[in-house]
Parts: structure tokens; sequence; C-alpha cells
């Protein structure tokens, strides 16, 4: 597998021209992953594997309690160093916190994990315009800035790589989720163009774009209800982290977890509006007289 490794290496980098002050800059640091949302859901799983690769870690989340015990978990392996960060990344200043934080245990942001994300679910006008934001800062603005505060640091190593959460979803228009789904758009658009835009320079770009996962998320946002919880099979949230990892190390743009996700993903794609969109209102519809629950999934995507 060593040798699989060297020669992928050698392709990621087949057009990077590092410099020797540039590599200096790191000599003697050492790598860290940095999990956004990683106190619950897929954001855990990626923990949870990226510590028995032996991976120095800082995790993130908001809840403070949930974040430490999930570090203590990891911690109890006895492999690489687990750091808790609890904030909220949609500040301003999150890149510098996280940049502050690297730098305090001697390291540098070798792989970044944007897993951060809520949903909404319901009619676009039942949800108040703050709320709206809220996703969209989270869902869009987030990603956006870490991904440009760590990605220039990454192309002058030649080395490292960010991997965004974004959704089945993103694939389409998704009446009752329709900010969700577009928000998730945004994120697999951004992926894929930045991979492109970096190609041979080492550095890897991934969207993980899974169907439904088993988590708390499809309750916090109120379509546990909903059609598509009963009629789409769901994956756990392991095997999206696993699956997102394996695709990271081949050096893929997009991998969508789960056996039916691509088959999903293409009928979304060629099927025209006039008949898709109607489907999906329906997949995605919680009728009147439902419970439901508005709400945010902190870690889920």
């Amino acid at each position: 597998m060593n040798l699989i490794d060297t020669g992928l290496t050698a392709w990621r980098r087949r057009y990077w021209r590092g410099s020797t002050e540039a590599l200096q800059r790191f000599s003697g640091l050492k790598p860290f992953t940095v999990i956004t949302g990683a106190s619950e859901g897929i954001g855990r799983a990626f923990a949870i594997e990226c510590a028995r690769r032996g991976d120095n870690l800082i995790l993130i989340a908001r809840g403070v309690e949930r974040l430490e015990a999930v570090a203590n978990e990891l911690r109890a392996q006895g492999r690489g160093a687990v750091v808790s960060v609890p904030f909220d990344v949609t500040t301003m200043d999150a890149a510098q916190t996280i940049a502050v934080t690297v730098g305090a245990q001697g390291g540098f942001v070798n792989l970044l994990i944007n897993n951060a994300g809520f949903g909404l679910g319901g009619a676009f006008q039942e949800h108040s315009v703050e709320k709206i934001e809220a996703m969209v800062q989270l869902n869009v603005a987030t990603p956006t800035r870490l991904m440009r505060a760590f990605l220039p640091d990454m192309l002058a190593r030649g080395a490292g790589g960010i991997i965004n959460v974004s959704s089945l979803g993103g694939y389409g228009p998704g009446p009752w989720q329709g900010a969700y789904y577009a928000s998730k758009a945004y994120v697999t658009s951004l992926s894929e163009a930045v991979a492109y835009e970096t190609r041979g320079q080492g550095v890897r770009i991934l969207a993980v774009a899974p169907g439904p996962v088993e988590t708390a998320f499809h309750a916090k946002m109120g379509s546990d209800w909903a059609f598509y919880r009963w009629m789409i099979p769901s994956v756990s949230a392991e095997s999206v982290a696993r699956s997102g990892l394996r695709a990271y190390r081949f050096g893929r743009r997009v991998v969508l977890p789960g056996l039916l996700s691509p088959l999903l993903m293409a009928t979304m794609r060629v099927t025209p509006h006039v008949i898709g969109l109607p489907f999906l209102g329906a997949l995605l519809h919680v009728g009147k007289g439902t419970v439901r629950r508005k709400g945010s999934s902190e870690g889920d995507a």
C-alpha cells in the first residue's frame, strides 16, 4: 500500500513547484486534522476514524460537554494528540482561532474537515430570516472562509487537503428543504471547482455527499416523518466517514456514500425539473397534523 500511496502522491504533485523557503516554514511542525462539528454524528465518526489512523486532532463544536466526551474517548486510545476547542465557527475570526490553537500545539493544518452544518425543514416562508441567515453562515460562509484561510499553506507545502461534508440534496432543488438543499449545492460546486483549479499541486479537495444518514439530524430539522425517511435507506455516520477518508486517500473530488446514492444523484441530474420537482416535493413534504420540530443539528450535514 505504501507503493500505491507514493505513486498517488507523485501524481498529485505533478505540477507542484515548491520552494525551499516555503517548506522551511513547516519544518519540525506536526500535522493536524481539524474537524468542525465534531461532537456528534458524522463529525464524531470522522474524529474516530482519523484517531484510528493516528492523526493529531483539533476537534471543534459549540457543545462543551459532548465535545469533551468525544475528546476523552479518543485520548484513551493513546495515539495522536487530541485537542478540543469549544467555540462557534461562524465567527469572523474562526480561522485565526484555529491557526493559533494549532500553532500552540507546534503544528499546522494538514487536513480540514468542514462538517458543521444544520438544516431547515418546512416551507421557506415559515422560517425566520435570522434562522435562514444562520444556516447560510454555517453551511456556506464558514467552509468558504476556512478553505480560503488554510488552502494557501497547503499549496505551499504541496500536501494536505480539505473534506467538505455536503449532501445528496445538493444535486437538485428540494421543496420543503429549499434553503438547505441550495446551501449544499454551493458546497459541492465550490469543492469540485477548487479541486480542479488546484489539480496536480499536491492538495486534495473532496465533497462527501451522503443521502439520509442515521443521526439526529433529520429529527432536529423536523423531517423525520417525511416520506424520504421511509423510502430511501439510511447509511451510518461511520460508513460516511470511512467512505470519505477512502475517497480522500485516492484523490477523488466527490463521493456519494451508500449503494443507492450514485443512482439517485444520476436520476436527479437527468430528470427534467417539471417531473423531478413534484416527486422531490412529495418525498420531502411533512403533512399537516404531523408534529414538526424546527431546529438545527450542529455536526451533521
